[in-house]
């Protein structure tokens, strides 16, 4: 059996854009597994160096090493902390992309109270640009729909 070439260019398009899609997708876990050790070498190199983050009670924070110094400041006291990353979905246009999601952020906020965590959740919505290293984060809004328990560290006001 044959197929036209074109069925093959397609093909080959298709996986394309599905790699595209996993390498988003590995991006943000590798990122925010690292946020979580506060391992921020890790972390910020998966930002462009022109990168905004837009989160709910901040104003629009500019540039990596900005974007580094508020977050890095704002959950250095937290004893222990989970970024989950959920209901992901991406659209890919050669070499930009977008894409949506929800997080739910628990972290310890005090040393042997870990039964009583604090959380949030709300929507991510994400922008990426592929460079010769391969896909950047380049602009991150995060809405907070809801909390639950107390925050005594209160960092994200």
């Amino acid at each position: 059996m044959t197929f036209p070439l074109s069925d093959h260019y397609e093909l080959v398009r298709r996986i394309g854009v599905l790699e595209d899609k996993d390498a988003l997708h590995a991006l943000l876990i590798h990122g925010w597994r690292a946020l979580d050790r506060k391992d921020w070498h890790t972390w910020t190199a998966c930002w462009a160096q022109d990168a905004v983050l837009e989160f709910g009670p901040w104003e629009a924070i500019h540039g990596r090493e900005a974007i580094l110094e508020k977050v890095a400041k704002a959950e250095a006291p937290y004893v222990s902390m989970q970024h989950h990353i959920l209901n992901t979905h991406f659209e890919v246009r050669g070499d930009s992309a977008t894409g949506v999601g929800y997080m739910w952020f628990v972290a310890v906020t005090e040393p042997g109270k870990t039964s009583s965590p604090y959380s949030m959740g709300g929507p991510y919505d994400w922008e990426f640009t592929r460079g010769s290293d391969g896909w950047l984060l380049t602009r991150q809004r995060l809405g907070v729909w809801w909390t639950d328990g107390e925050d005594t560290v209160r960092a994200f006001e």
